[in-house]
């Protein structure tokens, strides 16, 4: 089964990522991995760190010759931040020392104050850099590997924005995976050129006011295997994974499968997927289909073999490039504005492409679990095997 784990700040030396249950004989180089962090760099509206982060990665162990051994993966990842200041070689040494300038006016939204109240913090940095979103940095990397290993099933992966402020995307307008160029050449990763030019100027208004800016992504996952997840324990339903991953996402406040909150407002008659048989599928063999993906993927706690919809809505950034936000100073107890801390005005681009990292790594961790293999040719031929046993 496929486990990960990420360590490092925002403005430390490096992020790491282990990625753990791989098979054997992955195909798997930086350049695999490279790309996919250029693409969380994306988007109209970001800050100025994203003209200048490079995310050089490194690939520590796991792989020789470019192929993954079966053990652990690691990867590093150099924040170029670290090599082009020496105020972070004295704010974020892991050297004995005090910290010159401590943050003590805690932003509302996010995770400062009730950091500093857990764990005991003078100073707000030591949640901050943890709690960054530069973390998913790493995320991705890991990301980028599970997309390579369901890659190997026929499984693709893309997302796009559907919504940013009040301007949102034309419903059912869906991306399918050889539209991905055209997505991330957008601005905004809006599949919509209508609705992308009313995300852009939203972008350029809250700008001008130093404000931020939410919205909604939405993930498709197309060739998605049927039997993913499982309905005989909470913990086991793909639904549940994946609402899981998602919502750990830094600012995502909502998660939602398929049309889960339309839904809820229709009768039962009209708010399932009707099954039909197909003999035009499976090479005329016949297969199950769907007539709708109103439950976007899964029933049941299972993958239903159909095209996978997760959406998250992003909330807007608490950081904001003009300070406003009411709050304390935990030291003097005296009310002030929220620090200012170098910023996005709307990071939703790239959280549709950490949303798909995800979702992937849900993917690639029940595809391990319900095919094996210690070996990747193992693992094709287990899922090969299961998929001719499917009526």
């Amino acid at each position: 089964m496929l486990r990960y784990l990420t360590a490092g700040e925002s403005h430390g030396q490096a992020l790491v990522v282990i990625i753990e249950g791989l098979p054997a004989g992955l195909s798997l180089t930086v350049e695999d991995i490279q790309p996919e962090l250029a693409r969380r760099r994306l988007g109209y509206g970001r800050g100025p760190r994203q003209r200048f982060e490079m995310d050089e990665l490194t690939l520590v162990g796991g792989v020789r010759h470019g192929r993954t051994l079966g053990s652990p993966l690691a990867i590093e990842i150099k924040n170029s931040e670290w090599f082009r200041s020496d105020k972070w070689h004295e704010e974020m040494s892991p050297a004995p020392g005090v910290t010159r300038d401590p943050l003590t006016s805690v932003r509302p939204g996010h995770a400062d104050l009730v950091g500093m109240q857990k764990y005991g913090f003078t100073d707000a940095r030591d949640v901050l850099e943890r709690a960054s979103a530069r973390e998913t940095a790493a995320r991705v990397a890991a990301g980028a590997v599970a997309k390579k290993l369901l890659a190997e099933l026929g499984v693709s992966i893309i997302s796009h924005v559907i919504q940013m402020g009040t301007a949102r995307a034309a419903a059912g307008l869906r991306p399918m995976p050889a539209d991905l160029d055209a997505v991330d050449a957008d601005e905004v990763r809006c599949f919509d050129p209508v609705a992308s030019q009313a995300m852009i100027e939203e972008v350029k208004a809250a700008a001008k006011d130093g404000d931020s800016l939410g919205g909604v992504v939405e993930v498709l996952g197309y060739g998605v295997p049927v039997g993913l997840g499982s309905h005989v324990h909470w913990d086991r339903k793909i639904d549940a994974a994946l609402a899981q991953a998602v919502m750990s996402i830094q600012a995502v406040k909502g998660v939602e499968i398929g049309d889960g909150f339309e839904v809820a407002g229709r009768r039962g008659s009209n708010a399932h997927d009707a099954i039909v048989w197909d003999p035009s599928l499976n090479g005329g063999a016949g297969n199950y289909r769907r007539e709708s993906s109103l439950a976007g993927g899964t029933e049941g706690g299972i993958t239903t073999g159909e095209l996978l919809v997760v959406r998250a809505a992003m909330k807007p950034l608490a950081t904001l490039n003009r300070p406003t936000l009411k709050t304390v100073d935990v030291v003097t107890k005296e009310a002030t504005v929220s620090f200012k801390e170098r910023t996005d005005v709307t990071a939703v681009p790239a959280c549709a492409v950490v949303a798909e990292t995800m979702v992937a790594l849900v993917l690639a961790t029940e595809a391990g679990r319900k095919f094996g293999g210690d070996s990747i040719s193992e693992f094709v031929r287990n899922a090969q095997s299961f998929k001719a046993t499917l009526p």
